[in-house]
């Protein structure tokens, strides 16, 4: 944590989604702050990055399984992606830089997970997949305190239908804020 009292994960995030949304230019990786978090072999990590106004979610988009160089990299694509590209919302205006809340999630590498009683929706994420269909929840969200309403809302994401069989994978996450 730095003065502003942010993870640098969330300053990079911060960095480049302001920038962006003011400019239209990605930063690239030696333009941002530098990632003084424990980073994995490689430095390599998928993630998410998670945007807030007003407790509500106004964008995240992440990566199962790392994409880019660095980690370093995969937030710098993930935070562009999330302010501009999240199907769901329109893409984030300046005016509402102010009030934006970030988050950025590095993910663990996903597990095989046998049946629901390895899950646990406060310490796993979860992936859920049948043929090419694949829906992803992380963990520890407000509002989902069980496995079945994990597994629920994951399926729902990944339009797998409740009745319908499906692969299960868990993951960890360190959550930067």
């Amino acid at each position: 944590m730095n003065e502003t009292g942010h993870s640098s994960p969330v300053r990079i995030a911060r960095q480049v989604v302001e920038t962006f949304v003011r400019t239209g230019r990605i930063p690239s990786v030696e333009e941002v702050d530098s990632l003084d978090i424990p980073v994995p072999e490689g430095n390599r990590a998928a993630c998410f990055v998670s945007l807030h106004r007003h407790g509500d979610l106004r964008g995240c988009i992440g990566t199962i399984l790392p994409t880019m160089a660095s980690v370093a990299a995969e937030i710098i694509r993930n935070a562009v992606s999330a302010c501009s590209e999240d199907p769901r919302f329109d893409p984030v205006s300046p005016e509402e830089l102010e009030g934006l809340e970030i988050s950025v999630d590095i993910l663990g590498r996903p597990e095989p997970v046998r049946d629901a009683g390895e899950l646990d929706p406060a310490a796993y994420g979860v992936i859920v997949t049948a043929g090419s269909r694949r829906g992803l929840l992380l963990p520890d969200l407000e509002g989902v305190d069980t496995v079945t309403q994990q597994l629920a809302i994951a399926c729902r994401k990944g339009g797998i239908r409740p009745d319908e069989p499906f692969a299960m994978q868990r993951f960890t996450v360190t959550r930067y804020r």
